[in-house]
């Protein structure tokens, strides 16, 4: 079996030279862009990400009287797991649009633990320097025990237009007692 640090070793063979190329000249660690129906932008360790895949809605299966905040279960491999709307447990103000031919959905897991997140659309895989991390400003409070931080970009040459790109830590996420009644009705195989 290889593992990801042998793929990622410059030295194999089987990766492309352009992409050999970028192996060695990058800082930082790999991470997964993403946007909430607001348009807010946030980003996830590659490492803690099990999947990423667009789930049609139809083959997202509601649960009757569940939480507002799942959409439902889905089959992953033979596990089914449970599909949180992000934006919803985050209370992001605009609504996931679940009236379209596929869904991005986001697989993170720890442990035993593996949850769905539904989100608006997917970014980019980025080497992004967690050196450059900052702390959140301007964050809320119930957001907060979610962020790990925030990278800073600059838009323009004088530096007043700024993007915050914010960090989200998914064993924060799968561990939050939000999801203590779902856990305790085995949410989770």
């Amino acid at each position: 079996m290889v593992s990801n640090s042998d793929f990622l070793n410059e030295n194999n063979p089987e990766i492309p030279a352009d992409l050999r190329e970028e192996i060695e000249h990058r800082q930082g660690e790999l991470h997964l862009r993403f946007y909430l129906s607001s348009g807010d932008e946030f980003a996830l360790p590659a490492m803690g990400i099990k999947e990423v895949m667009q789930q049609e809605p139809d083959r997202i299966t509601p649960i009757p009287n569940a939480s507002d905040l799942l959409l439902g279960t889905i089959n992953l491999r033979g596990k089914v797991i449970w599909v949180a709307d992000l934006g919803s447990f985050l209370q992001d103000m605009a609504v996931l649009n679940t009236e379209r031919a596929e869904i991005p959905v986001i697989a993170i897991e720890d442990q035993d633990l593996i949850l769905g997140l539904a989100v608006e659309r997917l970014g980019e895989m980025e080497w992004l320097d967690v050196e450059d991390l900052q702390m959140p400003i301007n964050v809320p409070d119930y957001i907060a025990p979610y962020v790990q931080g925030e990278w800073v970009f600059t838009d323009d040459d004088n530096g007043t237009d700024k993007t915050y790109l914010r960090l989200l830590d998914q064993v924060a996420i799968l561990r939050s007692a939000r999801w203590v009644t779902l856990r305790s009705s085995r949410w989770v195989n």
